[in-house]
């Protein structure tokens, strides 16, 4: 099982600081969620949460995603980078293919691309998208990209984006994609692709998730090797906690270690130490 740094409403000058230490202590990656902006006022109930309230508080830091890949792998040798999830059908897709391609080329190929479809029509609007059919074009924006990103000329025609003869230098190496969200249609749209990534549930919905996706992976002549499952875990602990997760399929476990030993109001120090506690407590460096 591999062990994934979130760096979720963290402060955007410790990012790279916990990363160096993530590479160091041998963590396999890091999380980089995305927004855009956050509005004041929403019409938009936040989907993962019983009372539709956010999770953060007003000005947390929402760091580009692909921004901040550029430099943090110029500040690690080994860590991955995967995105938890950017929303590619808020932006245009040539822009996106490019700031991700570069991310990806700089990484040297340390990046796999976290997408969902979006939930928040506000930021949307905001920015001049479509919230409608926002996971049809989706799907046809990581059809393209995937052109933009291989070597030589491409050309595109789909149902919103046109492409003619074009290149996209530089092309980066092997981009995978993996997919979240808790919907079915989510779960088929990762099934599709590359990995499924996974909210705040218990290993008992992370393992029915995984079944679902088994099934329709089978349906398409398509095994589960190679096929990656991110996802925090509400309940999981222990080594034997993780232990179970993985045998339920679980490849990847995204996580904030200093959480169990100090809490939200850790300083970067305290997060540090918690980092090399947690290794410690599971007996990941043995």
């Amino acid at each position: 099982m591999k062990f994934y740094i979130a760096s979720g409403f963290l402060d955007t000058a410790e990012i790279v600081e916990i990363a160096k230490a993530a590479d160091d202590l041998g963590y396999d990656g890091m999380g980089i969620p995305d927004h855009i902006v956050n509005l004041e006022t929403l019409s938009t109930p936040y989907p993962y949460t019983k009372d539709g309230e956010r999770r953060w508080q007003p000005f947390t830091h929402w760091p580009d995603p692909w921004v901040l890949v550029g430099a943090l792998a110029q500040a690690t040798t080994r860590l991955r980078f995967t995105t938890t999830v950017y929303i590619p059908a808020m932006r245009d897709p040539y822009a996106a293919a490019k700031a991700i391609g570069t991310a990806a080329y700089l990484a040297g190929g340390r990046v796999d691309l976290g997408v969902g479809v979006g939930w928040c029509k506000d930021e949307f609007e905001l920015v001049g998208q479509r919230f409608d059919a926002r996971g049809r074009r989706t799907d046809e924006m990581l059809e393209l990209m995937r052109k933009l990103w291989s070597p030589g000329w491409a050309e595109f025609s789909g149902e919103f984006y046109t492409a003619p003869r074009l290149e996209m230098e530089p092309t980066p190496p092997h981009i995978p994609i993996w997919v979240g969200g808790l919907s079915d249609l989510a779960l088929r749209r990762a099934a599709r692709n590359d990995g499924w990534i996974g909210d705040l549930v218990t290993t008992d919905r992370a393992i029915a998730a995984i079944t679902r996706l088994r099934e329709l992976r089978a349906e398409a002549g398509l095994s589960m090797d190679g096929f990656t499952v991110l996802t925090p875990l509400v309940d999981a602990i222990t080594s034997a906690d993780y232990e179970r997760a993985e045998a339920g399929g679980i490849t990847h476990i995204l996580t904030m270690p200093w959480m169990f030993y100090t809490g939200p109001d850790a300083s970067l120090a305290d997060k540090i130490d918690g980092m090399k506690r947690f290794r410690a407590d599971l007996g990941l460096d043995r």
